[in-house]
């Protein structure tokens, strides 16, 4: 039977095999197809940990994508009963799908900062929730058990979501200084994407803490398609089969394929995450989602730390 020291142990390490699998990500997106083989040898060894540890507790089980004994179990289609955002970073700064009653599909839209696009949004919309895929709530010397209860719930997918870095260590210039002081209050590495999206993860803490008229909430968008469509989507999606898989998803949720899907700055999978991130959004205003961890936990900062689907 494992110890408490050594359950911290298998969780260090599960942790450093997920900021691992965040570099083979990186890589495979650059076309490196030798990573890709390397990656799902990660992602088979975390499920196997994860397992060693045991997922019982009521903080383990998911949001709601069925059991693999039951089968996926998809949620029935969504109505949409306020205007809400679902957003997602790109390129050329932050995409947005919007969805609103009676609307065929959701429209598109873009700016070059988070602040910009909600306002933009809310000049001839009453959006009633705002739904961001980006951490929220930045931690002071710990991991946030939000990233570890979504990677529990996304089994073949858990790699998808990388370990945020405390504020600390967001506030550092490079890589190799906030590898060093995050591994000096946490005992964690700094993964590839963790860091490269520091400069939007503050961005969308210091206009959080500015205290906007509108709710906001975390979401990643692969557990809302785990959510909506009963179980993770495995495929790629970058990939033409990921792509299908995604607007599939969409449509059998009752969200029509979005009126475009690629423009200057983003792409489609930038778009399909945000059409993912609105759903929850919209789940949110119904009173129909769900947060990791529930209660969230609260840092410093004040803010509640949860991921919605």
């Amino acid at each position: 039977m494992s110890t408490p020291t050594d359950a911290r142990h298998l969780v260090a390490l599960a942790e450093q095999l997920l900021a691992a699998a965040g570099d083979l990500r990186d890589r495979v997106a650059r076309g490196d197809r030798g990573a890709l083989t390397a990656l799902e040898e990660v992602t088979r060894s975390l499920d196997a940990l994860r397992d060693g540890l045991g997922a019982g507790g009521p903080e383990s089980g998911s949001p709601g994508p069925g059991s693999a004994d039951a089968g996926p179990v998809p949620l029935p289609p969504l109505e949409v009963t306020v205007p809400v955002l679902g957003v997602d970073a790109c390129k050329a700064g932050w995409v947005g799908a919007i969805l609103e009653p009676g609307a065929p599909r959701p429209r598109v839209a873009v700016a070059s900062t988070i602040a910009g696009l909600v306002e933009s949004v809310r000049q001839s919309l009453g959006i009633q929730v705002v739904g961001i895929d980006i951490p929220i709530g930045l931690p002071d010397d710990t991991t946030r058990r939000a990233d570890a209860l979504a990677r529990r719930a996304l089994r073949g997918k858990a790699s998808s979501v990388f370990t945020t870095l405390t504020r600390a260590a967001y506030a550092e210039d490079s890589r190799a200084e906030a590898d060093a002081v995050n591994r000096a209050l946490t005992g964690q590495g700094v993964g590839a994407q963790a860091f490269a999206l520091g400069p939007k993860i503050l961005e969308v803490d210091a206009w959080v803490r500015s205290r906007p008229t509108v709710a906001v909430v975390e979401v990643h968008p692969e557990l809302s398609f785990a959510v909506m469509a009963g179980a993770p989507l495995l495929a790629n999606k970058k990939t033409d089969q990921g792509r299908r898989d995604r607007l599939a998803a969409l449509a059998a949720a009752g969200l029509a394929s979005p009126s475009v899907l690629t423009g200057p700055g983003y792409a489609a999978d930038d778009v399909l995450d945000a059409c993912a991130v609105a759903w929850t959004a919209a789940r949110r205003a119904a009173g129909e989602a769900r947060r990791l961890p529930d209660p969230p936990e609260t840092f410093t900062d004040g803010v509640p730390a949860a991921i919605w689907a």
